[in-house]
């Protein structure tokens, strides 16, 4: 009977298990096979929507279905493009996003209204809504971009940016043109405007983050978290809708708004970027290949004429644009190539000008047919470009990212040789796992491909089938944690009647370089459990070693306060707990405000002036008097002490006091305390030190120097 009823079905299809049961094989197969012929994934699935859609063999129709999920895959492209974005490069770059801003958007507006004057014979209404339609782009490659490992690059950076001014200033034009037809351009429709737009900026760029983090803090569930981001989205884009902007603008400053809230490593961040890339974002692509009617080709010469100019002008625009930004601040050829394929694609805006343009009547002709805004010609002509400009600019984007991988990937070649990261995390809450694990994900290096190392450790003496069993939970637990975020887990399971000797151990046999330790919210730090780890784990172990008290969320640190001692910079482990603050710094946009002496924040400023991030630095010698530092330190800070060993350079006497002071002053304060690798050196960490405690401090310094030009140009 189901058979019958299969083959009895009509086109287009109405069912809406066997329609949505195509769009999923479209999306499975359509990339697979195109990508076999080197055509881009995200044209085939344009393709592919073209060929089943109305126009095509009319398979499924393009109704409310299709248009929901397509705006919703719009709106997660310009979320993403937001969430992704590196904020300290943004800011680093904002005056170049300014500038190509303006140049992808006065170039095509001065070419396309010329071209409509002088060439097409349009009004000035109607060349200034087709130059807006040029000027105006969408980032359709940006997730092909994304998925070949690119997004952080400085010229993806500044194109993002750059959507944001151009886009706005289009969808601004045509709200101008519109207010013009109906003679509601004055001063107050300026100034209501105006006031509409910047209390909408306000409100996502403030109170949204505000939201997010008390969200965050007081909801750990994963799928309400998913929910609440998509509920955020949406409402941006309402919002903006209600200022009288596009909805993709809000989507974006949504992005922005959540940025930090959301980690790069994060288990969310993994979520969002599977769901977008998976479901919303190829309804996207195949509604947009809907659109296309290839019938237009042979409906009559005009049409042909028009999207010829119409392609023309809008590829040359947008390159003369990408080519202009690459002279001015000397970008590659590859470069150019990423900015231009992806300011070329014309979709989404363009997409809105041209419909509300020819929904716009001005009058009738003699034989009554309507005299539109922009004519079906300019409709049709409008469908062709996207076609053209999203196959050019996913070809373009695709190779100019291709090559510009192949060179990270080649430059970060050495670093795998050189350092062999290795991280331990020994766990026993089950409470403090899922935060563990995020630390652990968050100070993990980009060329550690090993993954994490996961111990739990059974009491041998003691050992009964509950404990055994309890053990075995817990390190499920951790590789679910790991595997929310595509992060290879080594599960340890130990038998042992001695922790510190357990983990020394297998920080031998397994080369680790770094161990990260919990410890409870609830309990205080001590004497003894610091006496404890310095005679134990540290005085038997050379990683760099990172106690961790989480009482709040990662994600939803602020600032990270770092507490650096006198002549830190001195010590052989120096670059390897700095690249750790520093991932936490890249991986969570998260700011930090190093304390210390004069000439060891000179020597961290300097690092930080060749590798870029968000930080600032306050003079502080007097490890008595942690007062001060309480003063200056708010709600949502995290605090990290960098402590040593006995009889080392950095080594303060006051340090046996740090227990005291974190129970006096940051009881409800997360807070990390790291104790640096020291000159026992793992043989996977190779410093061209044959006897490190025999060199002089300036031999010291220069080898230092070279590992964190190593380290951190490959970090």
């Amino acid at each position: 009977m189901i058979v019958v009823n299969i083959f009895e079905t009509s086109l287009p299809l109405t069912d809406p298990v066997l329609k949505f049961l195509l769009i999923l094989v479209i999306i499975l197969f359509a990339p697979i096979i195109l990508n076999k012929i080197k055509i881009p994934h995200l044209l085939g699935l344009i393709i592919a929507g073209a060929v089943v859609g109305p126009n095509g063999i009319n398979l499924i129709e393009r109704d409310s279905g299709i248009i929901l999920s397509g705006t919703a895959g719009l709106l997660y492209i310009m979320f993403l493009a937001g969430l992704e974005i590196d904020l300290v490069d943004f800011k680093k770059n904002s005056k170049k996003s300014i500038v190509f801003g303006l140049l992808t958007f006065s170039i095509p507006m001065t070419l396309g209204t010329l071209c409509g004057i002088y060439i097409l014979e349009f009004s000035t209404q109607t060349a200034v809504l087709l130059a807006s339609m040029f000027a105006s782009h969408t980032l359709i490659a940006y997730p092909l971009i994304s998925k070949l490992g690119v997004a952080k690059n400085r010229a993806v950076n500044i194109t993002v940016g750059g959507t944001m001014i151009t886009d706005t200033l289009a969808l601004l034009v045509l709200a101008v043109i519109v207010g013009m037809t109906t003679g509601e351009v004055n001063a107050q429709f300026w100034i209501r405007l105006s006031v509409s737009i910047l209390i909408f900026g306000f409100i996502v760029l403030f109170l949204f983050p505000i939201i997010g983090r008390w969200f965050f803090k007081k909801i750990d569930d994963n799928v309400s978290q998913y929910i609440f981001v998509l509920v955020m989205v949406f409402l941006g884009a309402g919002l903006a809708e209600l200022a009288g902007i596009e909805p993709i603008i809000g989507a974006f400053l949504t992005g922005l708004a959540l940025n930090r809230l959301i980690p790069h490593t994060s288990p969310l961040m993994n979520r969002v970027e599977f769901v977008g890339n998976a479901i919303f974002i190829p309804f996207f692509l195949i509604g947009v290949g809907m659109l296309i009617d290839y019938r237009v080709f042979f409906k009559d010469f005009e049409t042909i004429k028009v999207a010829a100019i119409m392609i023309f002008i809008a590829t040359l625009a947008k390159f003369i644009a990408a080519w202009c930004t690459q002279k001015i601040y000397g970008f590659s050829s590859d470069e150019r190539r990423l900015i231009f394929g992806l300011s070329n694609a014309q979709a989404a805006a363009t997409l809105a000008a041209v419909l509300v343009g020819y929904s716009i009547i001005l009058g009738e002709t003699p034989s009554g047919e309507p005299v539109r805004l922009l004519n079906e010609t300019i409709l049709n002509g409008t469908i062709l470009m996207i076609l053209f400009t999203c196959t050019i600019a996913s070809f373009v984007a695709q190779k100019g990212a291709q090559n510009i991988a192949l060179l990270e990937h080649t430059d970060a070649l050495p670093e795998e040789t050189d350092h062999l990261e290795r991280i331990l995390i020994p766990i026993s809450n089950i409470d403090t796992i899922d935060e563990l694990i995020n630390l652990g994900i968050t100070i993990k290096s980009k060329s550690n491909k090993d993954g994490l190392y996961a111990l739990s450790m059974v009491d041998n003496s003691k050992t009964n089938g509950s404990a055994d069993k309890l053990a075995k939970t817990i390190l499920s637990k951790a590789a679910v944690a790991a595997a929310a975020t595509d992060t290879k887990l080594h599960e340890l399971l130990r038998y042992d009647i001695n922790l510190v000797n357990g983990i020394t151990s297998v920080t031998k046999e397994h080369a680790i370089t770094d161990l990260i330790l919990g410890l409870h919210v609830h309990k205080g730090i001590s004497d003894s459990f610091l006496g404890n780890l310095t005679e134990g784990i540290l005085t038997k172990s050379s990683t760099t070693t990172l106690i961790y008290k989480p009482v709040q969320p990662l994600a939803t640190i602020k600032r990270h306060i770092v507490i650096v001692p006198e002549n830190a910079e001195k010590e052989i482990g120096f670059p390897f707990w700095l690249l750790k603050v520093w991932n936490i710094a890249r991986n969570t946009s998260a700011k930090l405000l190093f304390y210390g002496n004069e000439k060891t924040l000179k020597f961290i400023k300097d690092i930080k002036n060749k590798y870029p991030i968000e930080c600032s630095f306050q003079t502080y010698n007097d490890w008595d008097n942690f007062l001060i530092i309480a003063k200056n330190s708010f709600k949502d800070d995290n605090i990290i002490i960098v402590l040593s060993r006995k009889e080392q350079l950095s080594y303060h006497k006051n340090m046996s006091k740090i227990p005291t002071y974190l129970n006096t002053y940051f009881k409800k304060t997360s807070c990390i305390l790291i104790y640096p690798m020291q000159s026992s050196l793992n043989t996977t960490q190779k410093i061209n030190v044959t006897n490190p405690s025999l060199i002089t401090p300036l031999e010291k310094l220069e080898e230092i120097s070279k590992t964190i030009a190593k380290l951190f140009t490959h970090k």
